[in-house]
């Protein structure tokens, strides 16, 4: 459903006209009109917000602009504790110099008023007027905006006007301590690399976590940055806490999604008293590290009947908030309140049920980027695309291109733009070095001297014979740990340890092609392979003959009516249809409670993941045997699901376990093909093992009780290997739903 405006009346305001057509202030109507004036995106379009057209969209653009500040904020479309937390950051007393002004009045003091004047301002806009300003802007006045406001970290000139930094982003399909190392050694070979050295661990066990922290602040002592740039494992909050009480001193800023809402931020394991209480523990150097990103809120179900773009900047809202109490707790530590504390905005990574095109791609940037700014943030992007959106590769360079005008801190960087564990497509460390070149953008002064010193830029920043040679860094390296053996023997071992990176499906960018910004040709046509490859493991069909070979399987289908429906509208994918449901309540009928694991395995977005061979069979058979052996009961029927995504896997568990006077717990674990693109065709194992009771609440089991392993294939996570982790996850979260007491929600359910 879209929404159509009527007529506007001459000096008629938001308020005036919600008053006109409802005869009183409603608030779905007023929640229309805030959504209608956004850019079209298919996320607002989903929940009913987004305009019909462009005349409405125009009106409702007009109707915004002639409302007052103090209205819009006195009239929040939806309330909620964070909503009010986030205000303990908003300077009550310069909001008073501006709540009169229209939006169109504050439109215009950002595009045309004094610089210096701009941050005298700020700190008194609220988040939801913010959104609202954002709004009102085309995408050349975005750009104008972001290109004024700079907000540089604590000591640096990462977020200052004529830098770019870069997240080194080396992830691993395995969590291979040696391909995180190489990956950071070759962004440093092309002066890449000032603001975090970040990994996404496949793995959240927090020795896992553990290792993998150690290899990236080892890279940093080795060469003396550990009080230039942080590094981070970007597992939940709560892990990386835990992993620094095991090895004080080991981890650098900390790490967490966000959402924009209360209902949101649970999906996420994240409570307004947990964020208040890490943040409070983070007295030193580095404070914390946020990622963002607009439809995030919507597709886990917690919209509020309220469009994107508030709820994203609720989510920079929070970021304030928290980083204000950052800087409390630096002071009460008798320390410099300098709060490190940036936000990464992931445009693009959910998929098309947020937005499909690059242009789209580029406006939701554009606006994150002004709405960070205006929060006084300093603010990162992923400009990143999955591959069932219409954004190509080529589409990606566009963007960038596009969305340096407006003066982002950072963006990601990586080998290529094809990212070997997340499997979608970002930004290449030789993108940061078209872009330095083509804007005359540096990056941090203090990595700049680094890198001069490494050898692989001059004094001038030019690039020298060693530029795009990781080799050459390895050496520089090995010589920092004291190594004396002689350059050739060096360079020897670290073409060995290159070649062993990319045998286990991680690439390396050595050299470049016949510009310092292009990928030498060979791995260009192997990024473009891959990328031809995912396109194929996007549209195929799980096949009878895989099916069948599933011993116990038992045909489901989700509401998707295709597989175009299914790629396009994800939510048709979460609910088994009616004939299905049916199937599974009958199934329980017959089972009479004896089983208390169920198995569900679902196409996904790469169904070849489950049909090659040496994948889903040694998974299934180790994981069977290895629940036997702790005293699982495994149900012989095995759900294969077809158009399946992880709430289906949920419905299932609550039509099978749900019970609300059994305590005891029922695991579920949910076998789904995994985003294509790495070149692995991996699946990934959804865990779930709540009590039965809590089964039996619905909506009480949702992705803040499952754990995930991803990346299982032959040639990454081995099946075997996963099975026997996934084993000891459930017992670690079955344990979990025997020992914590039930909420009052549980307690109900219960009689």
């Amino acid at each position: 459903m879209s929404v159509q405006l009527p007529d506007v009346l001459p000096d008629e305001d938001v308020l005036d006209f919600v008053q006109r057509l409802s005869g009183g202030f409603d608030v779905r109507l007023y929640q229309q009109v805030l959504g209608a004036a956004n850019a079209f995106k298919e996320g607002d379009e989903a929940i009913g917000v987004a305009a019909a057209d462009e005349v409405s969209r125009e009106r409702a653009r007009l109707l915004l602009s002639r409302t007052r500040l103090d209205d819009v904020h006195a009239h929040p479309p939806f309330e909620d504790r964070l909503f009010v937390f986030n205000l303990e950051a908003w300077d009550e007393a310069r909001w008073k110099g501006v709540a009169d002004w229209t939006l169109g009045q504050l439109k215009d003091f950002l595009l045309t008023g004094e610089e210096a004047a701009l941050y005298e301002v700020l700190d008194g806009l609220p988040s939801d007027v913010i959104a609202c300003v954002v709004k009102l802007m085309s995408d050349a006045e975005l750009k104008a905006v972001g290109g004024r406001v700079f907000h540089p970290l604590p000591g640096s000139r990462v977020g200052a006007r004529g830098y770019l930094g870069a997240r080194l982003q080396p992830n691993s399909p395995t969590d291979h301590p040696e391909d995180i190392r190489w990956q950071v050694l070759n962004g440093w070979a092309f002066a890449v690399g000032d603001v975090v050295l970040g990994t996404n661990p496949v793995s959240s066990d927090p020795a896992t976590v553990a290792a993998v922290e150690l290899a990236l602040l080892d890279l940093l002592t080795t060469f003396g940055l550990e009080d230039v740039m942080p590094h981070c494992v970007l597992a939940h909050i709560d892990v990386q806490a835990r992993v620094e009480a095991m090895h004080p001193g080991t981890t650098g800023i900390w790490f967490q999604s966000l959402g924009g809402n209360d209902d949101a931020n649970r999906t996420f394991d994240v409570t307004l008293e947990k964020m208040v209480a890490h943040a409070a523990s983070r007295t030193g150097r580095w404070g914390l590290y946020f990622e963002t990103g607009q439809g995030a809120d919507a597709t886990n179900g917690h919209h509020h009947g309220t469009d994107m773009l508030i709820h994203e900047a609720r989510k920079y809202g929070f970021a304030r908030a928290l980083k204000r109490r950052v800087a409390l707790a630096q002071e009460g530590a008798g320390r410099e309140a300098a709060p490190w504390v940036h936000v990464n905005d992931v445009a693009g990574f959910i998929g098309p049920e947020v937005f499909r095109t690059r242009e789209q791609l580029v406006r939701c940037c554009l606006e994150d980027i002004v709405m960070g700014k205006l929060h006084g943030l300093t603010l990162g992007l992923d400009v990143c695309s999955t591959l069932h959106m219409d954004v190509s590769l080529d589409d990606l360079g566009w963007c960038q291109e596009q969305l340096a005008e407006a003066g982002p801190a950072y963006l990601m960087a990586l080998p290529t733009r094809n990212d070997p564990m997340l499997s979608y497509l970002t930004t290449a460390f030789q993108d940061h070095v078209w872009l330095r070149e083509r804007y005359g953008l540096k990056v941090d002064d203090r990595m700049g001297s680094f890198f001069q010193r490494l050898g692989v830029i001059d004094a001038d920043g030019r690039p020298t014979e060693h530029f795009g040679d990781p080799r050459h860094v390895y050496v520089q390296y090995r010589r920092h740990k004291g190594d004396s053996r002689p350059e050739a023997v060096l360079r020897a071992e670290a073409e060995a340890r290159m070649a062993e990176v990319g045998a286990r499906g991680v690439p390396l960018a050595v050299g470049h092609g016949d510009e310092v910004w292009t990928l030498e040709p060979s791995l260009e046509k192997e990024l473009r392979r891959l990328y031809e490859d995912a396109k194929v493991g996007l549209w195929s069909e799980l096949s009878d003959e895989a099916v069948e070979a599933v011993p116990g399987a038992v045909r489901v289908r989700t509401c998707s009516e295709d597989r175009r429906d299914y790629i396009l509208h994800p939510p048709s994918g979460e609910s088994l249809d009616a004939t299905s449901e049916a199937l599974v309540r009958a199934l329980r009928e017959q089972r009479a409670g004896q089983w208390d694991v169920q198995v569900v395995i679902s196409d996904g977005l790469d169904p070849r993941s489950l049909m090659d061979a040496g994948h889903l069979a040694p998974f299934l058979d180790t994981l069977r045997t290895a629940l036997a052996s702790e005293g699982w009961s495994v149900a012989p029927e095995v759900l294969v699901v077809k158009h399946g995504r992880v709430r289906a896997g949920y419905q299932a568990g609550q039509l099978l376990f749900g019970d609300p006077g059994d305590a005891r717990p029922r695991a579920l674990v949910h076998v789904i093909g995994e985003r294509p693109g790495s070149g692995h065709h991996a699946y990934s194992a959804y865990l779930t093992a709540p009590a039965a009771s809590t089964w039996a609440r619905p909506g009480a089991v949702d992705h803040d009780r499952t754990r995930l392993i991803a990346g299982i294939s032959d040639t990454s996570v081995r099946p075997e290997d996963a099975a026997h982790e996934a084993v000891r996850i459930i017992a670690e979260l079955a344990e979990n739903a025997r020992t914590v007491p039930p909420s009052a929600g549980d307690t109900a359910a219960m009689g």
